[in-house]
């Protein structure tokens, strides 16, 4: 049954880094909030359809369709763009990756006891619920984010669409994201995230049930409310520190330089403190389970290390997003693909590792896949991340507004400090 459940999430995880590349280009022709309107109300429907399936391939198949509709993962980076000065943008960026981060953490609070005594169901149904709240939400308070400022008059308009001159063409379904790709300031950052929070994240939160039962004797119900409850704090103080730490550092270095915006790298600097705590953590929680100590152990490495993925989310998020601005749903895109398919393969193969080669060396190789093998890359960053972005110049042909001749009113939505 673990190992079923497991599949079912590895499934919708998986299609959450795929669903996006149909979301995306919608929103850029018929706008986000319409976009958030319609994914959000097939997330209710099958949520909720989840709880009333009867067989496993068809609780795998509403599964697989719901996983498609979560659009919010890849366009909520661009929309904090949209609505947020630059010197804000660390801390909504920060509570948008503590959502993101501890969602899986905070079901896990809920998830134990619902299951317990009420029954698997209920989870998919009190899902249902929620999301329905949310789409209520979204009918009477969001308003569409994004505005084009058309560079010449006279553009007509495309039927049905809501930005002037907007048409959706089948290449701006999949490579738009990926030309993202070939800019180190996005690249690097988005496979340094995704290791990371694979690692530290995601595989803790598919087998963390299974451990804690093997190890310590729990059920369901202790095991969630142990592991969510450590994780959801851990989130949230991560957030609390990373979001002020990057914005006191942008306006330091604003000040510092006498310039409103300063160079994207100056964001980096607060990466380092989440470079040391997520293999700490790692080690920690490895060494703990290998060696049989005290549960609290295990526990304390889960809050180090997801203490530490938080401020690295939020300093990847704002640095490729603020290094190119016009594209942010493109880049957030991309990096949304990096992690959820990396996230996806682990728990294929780590549950057999740690039993072939012990926790203790499976989270040793995974806290050094991280820091040796993808960080140097971060601090190549730092020192010529602004020389490359200047010789490789604006990406072209990526974001729909550039293609057709319009371009963000950068004026009135990406405003500096002042």
């Amino acid at each position: 049954m673990f190992v079923k459940g497991m599949h079912a999430s590895l499934l919708t995880i998986a299609l959450n880094g795929v669903g996006p590349f149909t979301w995306i280009p919608l929103a850029n022709v018929y706008g986000r909030s319409f976009v958030y309107l319609v994914t959000t109300l097939i997330g209710f429907t099958t949520a909720l359809g989840s709880g009333f399936t009867q067989t496993y391939p068809v609780l795998i198949g509403v599964r697989a369709v719901n996983g498609l509709f979560l659009v919010s993962m890849a366009l909520g980076p661009a929309t904090v763009t949209d609505l947020f000065f630059y010197h804000q943008r660390g801390r909504a960026l920060g509570l948008f990756t503590v959502m993101l981060t501890s969602g899986s953490h905070f079901a896990a609070l809920f998830g134990g006891p619902v299951a317990k005594f009420l029954g698997w169901r209920w989870i998919f149904w009190i899902t249902g619920a929620m999301n329905f709240c949310t789409l209520a939400l979204l009918v009477v308070a969001l308003p569409e984010t994004m505005y084009y400022k058309p560079r010449t008059t006279g553009s007509c308009c495309g039927p049905g669409t809501t930005f002037p001159g907007v048409r959706i063409k089948a290449k701006h379904i999949i490579t738009p994201a990926f030309r993202m790709a070939r800019y180190p300031s996005v690249l690097l950052p988005s496979l340094y995230y995704a290791t990371q929070y694979c690692f530290s994240a995601i595989f803790p939160a598919v087998t963390y049930s299974i451990v804690f039962e093997t190890r310590f004797s729990w059920d369901a119900f202790q095991s969630g409310m142990a592991y969510g409850g450590t994780v959801t704090i851990a989130s949230i103080a991560g957030e609390f520190a990373a979001g002020r730490i990057i914005d006191k550092i942008v306006q330091r270095e604003a000040k510092r330089l006498g310039v409103d915006s300063p160079p994207s790298e100056v964001r980096l600097k607060g990466l380092w403190s989440g470079a040391a705590l997520v293999p700490v953590g790692l080690l920690i929680f490895g060494f703990t389970i290998e060696y049989e100590t005290h549960w609290v152990g295990p526990l304390v490495g889960f809050f180090i290390g997801i203490f530490g993925i938080q401020i690295v989310a939020t300093v990847c998020y704002t640095y490729s997003i603020d290094s190119y601005r016009v594209e942010g749903s493109e880049v957030s895109q991309f990096i949304n693909f990096c992690r959820q398919t990396t996230s996806f393969t682990v728990a294929f193969y780590a549950v057999d590792l740690c039993e072939a080669i012990g926790f203790q060396f499976t989270f040793l190789m995974f806290a050094l896949v991280g820091t040796i093998l993808v960080l140097p890359s971060i601090v190549w960053l730092v020192w010529k991340g602004g020389s490359i972005r200047e010789r490789l110049g604006r990406p072209v042909n990526v974001s729909v507004a550039q293609e057709i001749g319009l371009d963000y009113d950068l004026a009135n939505r990406n405003r500096t400090h002042e």
